[in-house]
């Protein structure tokens, strides 16, 4: 090992660990349930992007009602999230009406399920420079796309998530060979940690008749001790706590002004960085 690998300093996520996994499913239909039901027995984790105002549109790849949308995800670890009121395009409507789209959404979502709704999945991936500029100002923190990074990297823009692919996408089980092979731990150069992003619609199991590929998926990454299986808001406010940490001139200590503990790595050794603390770095190699 070369020496300058001790002196750079590595995010790792909750725990310590250097990998994590997500999933981000669209639209709120009746597949949905069976496939909270998948991760939950697999201890994974999701996101799931919810629409307003098309609740029971049967013949809209079978949505469900209201009340079946609440019972699903209601008091889950899975995490709910914006998909538009109306599941419009927003680079086909007015920035005003684009607006309404999410702001209408995103309080109705918060009124009925008595959380702070702060994520968005784009209706067809579709957005506008307009649009990027004004989310923070609605309250939204991250913002998924439709376009496959086929890596396995954090964004740099979370209003611009590109995720690791879709679940239908013929490389899906090269990349997750490649993502459970990986060990930023155990390597020289390139150690950042690692994120494993899947997205896709629930009804598209139903409609391709292949609900194993995701059992199949689910069991390969599930039950991992080298894993943090978080929602994508968990990992945008985890990324945003780290982003925070004010480190000393010498970079030799560190204070964490959030509320979330904070793991990082140097020089081989890995210190979590509690809320309100600060942390010295031990200088032995």
């Amino acid at each position: 090992m070369f020496h300058q690998m001790y002196e750079e300093k590595y995010m790792r996520f909750y725990g310590g660990k250097c990998k994590a996994v997500t999933f981000s499913y669209d639209d709120g239909v009746k597949a949905d349930k069976r496939l909270v039901e998948i991760f939950d027995r697999h201890g994974l984790k999701a996101t799931f992007n919810l629409n307003s105002k098309l609740f029971d549109c049967e013949r809209w790849h079978g949505r469900m009602d209201e009340q079946q949308t609440y019972i699903t995800f209601y008091n889950r670890p899975h995490e709910i999230a914006m998909h538009g009121a109306r599941h419009v395009s927003l680079d086909k409507v007015p920035l005003a009406e684009g607006i309404n789209e999410l702001v209408s959404n995103k309080t109705y979502l918060e009124n009925r399920f008595g959380r702070i709704v702060e994520g968005l999945a784009y209706a067809y991936g579709a957005y506008t420079e307009d649009i990027l500029r004004v989310l923070p100002s609605l309250g939204v923190k991250y913002a998924r796309t439709a376009k496959s990074a086929y890596g396995f990297s954090l964004p740099d823009n979370f209003l611009l998530w590109d995720p690791t692919c879709h679940h239908t996408d013929e490389r899906l089980f090269a990349c997750a060979e490649k993502f459970i092979a990986a060990d930023p731990a155990g390597e020289l150069k390139h150690r950042e940690p690692l994120l494993f992003f899947v997205w896709g619609h629930a009804y598209e199991f139903d409609d391709n008749g292949d609900w194993d590929r995701m059992e199949t998926l689910a069991a390969q990454l599930g039950g991992r001790q080298d894993v943090w299986y978080a929602t994508c808001g968990e990992i945008c406010a985890y990324k945003t706590a780290y982003d925070n940490l004010r480190f000393s001139s010498d970079g030799e200590r560190v204070y964490n002004p959030s509320c979330l503990s904070v793991w990082i790595e140097l020089r081989g050794r890995t210190y979590e960085i509690k809320p309100g603390n600060t942390v010295q770095f031990d200088k032995e190699i």
